[in-house]
C-alpha cells in the first residue's frame, strides 16, 4: 500500500521530532544566579557545580502570619528566583495562608495559568474573563480550580477557620500584578486615577496611604 504524505503532515512530524531533539539536549538548566540574566531568563549553572539541593526547596513548609497583613493573608512562593532548579522547566508553586475573612485580592499572572488546591478550610475563588463574565466556585478541602493565564482572579476564606491553599503555575516565572498595588501603591497621579476609574479623589488618597503610594 502506497502512503502519500502531504506537506502539512510532513511539517507536523518534523516539528515534533525537532522539539523532541531540543528537549533531549539537556536534562536540566539550573539557574546560575551569579551570571547576567538575559531576555530568555537565567543562564545555566555549570553542571559540575549542580547539587541535589538545587532541586529541593523548603520555603513552602512554614505557615505565614496571615492575621498580620491588611488582607489577612500570607503568601510564600517557589518561583525560579527562589528555586534555581525550576529554571527552564515551565512549572512553579506557591502557598497562601488565609485567616477567616482573609483575601488574596484581585491580581493577574501575565506569564502562566494557575491551578489552586484548597488544602485546608473553605475558600471561594474565581476569575473574570475577557468578556467580563465572572466564574466563582466555593472550594472545600481537596477541591481544585483552574485560573487561566492573564485573567484577573481572587480567593477569599469564606469559612470560619484558617484556610490553606497551594497553587501551581505553568511557568517557572509566572509574574504577578495586584490591582490594588498597581493603582494605589506607586506614584500614579490621583487625578488620573479618578479620571480613569471614577473613584472619588478622597478615596484614592485614602487608599494611597494604605498602600504606601504617592501623587
Amino acid at each position: 500500500m502506497k502512503i502519500i504524505m502531504t506537506f502539512p503532515a510532513v511539517f507536523a512530524i518534523f516539528c515534533l521530532l525537532f522539539s523532541f531533539s531540543l528537549s533531549a539536549v539537556k536534562d536540566f538548566c539550573v539557574a546560575d544566579f551569579s551570571a547576567p540574566e538575559g531576555p530568555a531568563g537565567y543562564s545555566c549553572k555549570n553542571p559540575a557545580k549542580v547539587t541535589v539541593d538545587d532541586f529541593a526547596y523548603s520555603g513552602l513548609g512554614v505557615a505565614g502570619n496571615a492575621s498580620g497583613s491588611i488582607f489577612k493573608s500570607a503568601v510564600a512562593t517557589a518561583f525560579v528566583d527562589d528555586f534555581p532548579g525550576l529554571n527552564g522547566l515551565g512549572v512553579s508553586m506557591a502557598r497562601a495562608d488565609l485567616a477567616p475573612g482573609g483575601v488574596i485580592p484581585l491580581h493577574t499572572h501575565p506569564g502562566a495559568s494557575e491551578i489552586l488546591l484548597a488544602a485546608e478550610g473553605t475558600v471561594t475563588a474565581g476569575f473574570i474573563s475577557a468578556a467580563n463574565h465572572v466564574y466563582i466556585k466555593t472550594l472545600n478541602k481537596g477541591d481544585i480550580i483552574v485560573l487561566p493565564q492573564g485573567l484577573l482572579h481572587f480567593a477569599v476564606n469564606t469559612g470560619s477557620s484558617q484556610a490553606l491553599v497551594f497553587v501551581s503555575f505553568s511557568s517557572e516565572s509566572p509574574g504577578v500584578q495586584f490591582v490594588s498595588n498597581a493603582l494605589f501603591g506607586n506614584n500614579f497621579p490621583t487625578e488620573l486615577i479618578t479620571a480613569s476609574t471614577l473613584l472619588e479623589a478622597s478615596e484614592v488618597k485614602r487608599l494611597k496611604v494604605v498602600f504606601n503610594g504617592s501623587g
